[in-house]
């Protein structure tokens, strides 16, 4: 997985990310959607995300994998 620089995180849309309204977890590719689900049950787990928060990224990411690319 290549590194998302601040720039090319910044030119996401809000669509892009696992918690849109905290432009976290992005999921605009197959890899960062299987690694946001990764490190959101991490989070989760050390009590730093909600499990409803922990659904939202784990169900958006699920979107992303399914789709074709």
């Amino acid at each position: 997985m290549s590194h998302l620089s601040q720039e090319e995180r910044d030119k996401l849309p809000d669509s892009a990310f696992g918690l849109p309204e905290k432009r976290a977890y992005p999921i605009d590719t197959r890899a960062r959607a299987s690694n946001a689900k990764a490190r959101a049950t991490q989070e989760y787990e050390r009590g730093l995300l909600t499990a409803e928060e922990r659904d939202r990224i784990d169900k958006a990411a699920d979107r992303r994998l399914a789709q074709d690319d």
